[in-house]
Formats: structure tokens, sequence, C-alpha cells
């Protein structure tokens, strides 16, 4: 079987600024070789549909199996994918997957404690992010993986899509200098009815969309030492739970990292889905098109400017839906199968990303400090 790597597919790059750093990024993006095991999906949904599936098949990822409740719905999926096992539960597959395989769980975050428990001990497992609904579910799905000698990742895949891959590569190869500034802006408009689980849920933004630029900013700088948040409602979405934030996370003095997204900007013409790192010797932007004209999406795209100087198009293949599900998944598989000694987004790793999230939702809860008052003057 042909193997593959672990990541995206590496990608040369080069700048007009100083072609002789070709080799050094090359290098960085150099991947180790695997040969991928059978992947078993749980759920079929519209994220297996739209960006598991065509990932998977893009690179060359077996899928041996689908379970889903909705049988016709899996078989519909089936078909479409060359899939040729389908399941409605756990149980009845368990007997027909093959030996070694990955077991790839994208169901809504209140259902991963229901699942996992179902799953051979020892199973390597991908789970769908958030993990869990809340802080105390994070705890218990690492706790569980722990206890069932799990291989468990979460699919935080924003930090392996193309244009953030090449990214950490300027950065790595010491275009950027030391790196102060990080900004996530997103303003669009997020169709929300498309996930009708959502329409309950009593955390919404930051957990189910701001936690990838939560994790990405994690993946950069590690854990914060303080989140300021503020999340909020909607007037034209009044059913639903807030759609809007305003992140900070506090690492230190030099360092301004920050996270604002609005899912309720209706004027196409300034609509923006975009971050930017900024450095002492240069900066990068990185355009996220998925989320412009959501679920089409438009290209990504990722720019790089020395200090002083003009900004150049850095070239890039692929975009983050559905490329980076390749990276989530080929780094497990990489990992699995002995060809690298890290785990990414393995589940302790991610319990930071939610405990960050949790930070988050009580700053937004308790922070604040109301105007002081001025004593008046008395005549």
């Amino acid at each position: 079987m042909q193997s593959h790597s672990e990541l995206v597919r590496p990608i040369t790059l080069m700048t007009q600024t100083n072609p002789a750093i070709t080799a050094q990024l090359s290098s960085v993006a150099a991947m180790p070789k695997f040969t991928p095991l059978p992947i078993v999906c749980i759920g079929a949904g519209g994220i297996v549909h739209d960006s598991h599936l065509p990932a998977y098949r893009k690179a060359g990822f077996p899928v041996a199996a689908l379970i889903d409740p909705d049988r016709d719905k899996a078989g519909a999926l089936a078909t479409k994918f060359a899939v040729e096992k389908t399941f409605t539960t756990v149980g009845e597959a368990l007997s027909h997957l093959p030996a070694e395989c990955i077991f790839d769980i994208a169901v809504p975050a209140n259902v991963i404690l229901k699942v996992l428990p179902q799953l051979p001990d020892g199973a390597a497992v991908l789970i769908q992010k958030p993990m869990g609904e809340t802080l105390a579910e994070a705890v218990a799905i690492e706790r569980l993986c722990r206890e069932k000698g799990m291989t468990a990742a979460v699919n935080f895949q924003l930090r392996w899509a193309p244009v953030m891959q090449a990214a950490r590569q300027y950065a790595l190869a010491g275009l950027l200098g030391e790196v102060h500034e990080m900004e996530v802006h997103v303003s669009v408009f997020m169709p929300w009815e498309l996930w009708t689980f959502l329409a309950k849920t009593p955390r919404l933004e930051i957990l189910y969309h701001s936690i990838h630029y939560v994790d990405l900013c994690r993946a950069w700088f590690g854990n914060p030492r303080r989140v300021l948040a503020k999340t909020l409602r909607n007037p034209l979405s009044p059913e639903l739970a807030a759609t809007r934030s305003i992140i900070i996370l506090e690492y230190d003095d030099w360092k301004r990292v920050t996270i604002s997204a609005n899912h309720a900007h209706l004027y196409t013409e300034t609509q923006r889905s975009q971050i930017t790192w900024e450095g002492t010797e240069g900066a990068l932007e990185a355009i996220m098109g998925i989320n412009l004209d959501y679920p089409r999406g438009k290209p990504d795209r990722l720019r790089y400017a020395r200090r002083g100087g003009e900004w150049e198009t850095v070239p890039t293949e692929g975009n983050w839906f559905p490329d980076a599900f390749i990276g989530s998944m080929g780094s497990l598989q990489a990992f699995v199968r002995g060809a690298t000694t890290t785990l990414p987004t393995r589940v302790s790793d991610a319990l930071d990303t939610m405990r960050t999230v949790e930070a988050a939702y009580l700053s937004s809860q308790m922070d604040g400090q109301p105007l002081p008052k001025i004593e008046s003057e008395t005549e």
C-alpha cells in the first residue's frame, strides 16, 4: 500500500526577499511516512460528508465502514464515497471491523461520552471537536480515554490547514523575528440553522467556532496565563445563544493575542475572515475562505511582508476545509504507526484548549470593572 505523509503535503516556500531560505523551509515541511490504517467513521452527518470523507479520499486514507443510527443516510454516504460497510450501532459493527483501525467519532459533543465506552480498550480514536460541551465533560473524556488505554486525539484541525502550516514554517525559519502580535478577525454571516442541534445549546460561538482560534493560538504560544472575554447574543437571532465574542489571551507585557468574532455581519463587502501575525522582522496575513459565503466558501490565501517591505503572496495548495482534516487524521495515523513520536492534539493537550474556553466563559460572566465613582465636590 502507498505510504502517506503525516500532515498536508509539504509546501515549497520561497520569498522574493530571500530565496536562499527555500531549503530551510523545505526541511521544516518534511513529514514522516506511514501506511494508513482503515478508518471507521461514527456519524454520517454534514461534516463527514463535506470534510472528513473528501479529505480521506484525497489523501488515500481507506475508510472501512460508516456507523450511524440513520441507515438510509449512512447508506447514501457510503455509496457516494465507495465505503463497503455500514452499520447502525457500534455493537453491531465491532465483529465486522478490521483488527486494527482508527475510529473517527463525528457526533455532537454531548454524545461523545456515550460512544467512547462502546469502543474496544486500546483503540485509536479521533474525536470531533469540541471535547464535550463543558470542561467537566472534557475532563471525563480525557479520564475515560486514559482508563481504556486509548490513543486519542481531538480534531482541532485548523492548525493543519495548509495556510496555517505555511505560516508556521515562516515563523520557524525566522522570517517573522519574535512574534508579538496575533489577531483573529472574523466578521461574517454564519447560517447556524445548518446545525439543528445548536438551536438549544447554552454555549455556541466560543465552544463551537472560536475554539478553533483558541487552539491555534495555543499551538503558537502555549497556554495563556489569563483570559479576558465577553460573548454576546444577537437580536437578529434571538433564539440562539451568544454568536459574537471578543477574547484576549494574556501571555506577557509584549504579546497581544486577540480573537474577535461576529457571525451576524450581513454586509458582504466588509466581511472579514483573517488571522494576522506580526513579529520584529515581518508579518503574515492568512485568509480563511470557508467562513466567507459558508458553506461554499472562498479560497484560503496567505501573504507575507518583511519589515518595511511590500506584501507578497505565499504559494500554498488546498483550503482549511477539507484539507486540514488530512492533517488531523494523518497526525494520529502517523503516531499510531510509529512514524512520529508526537501527537499534537492528543486529548491531554486538547483539555488545555477546553480549559482556555472555560476561562473565556467564566470571564464573560464575571469580569469587567464598572466605571469608578467620582465624589462631587461640595461648595
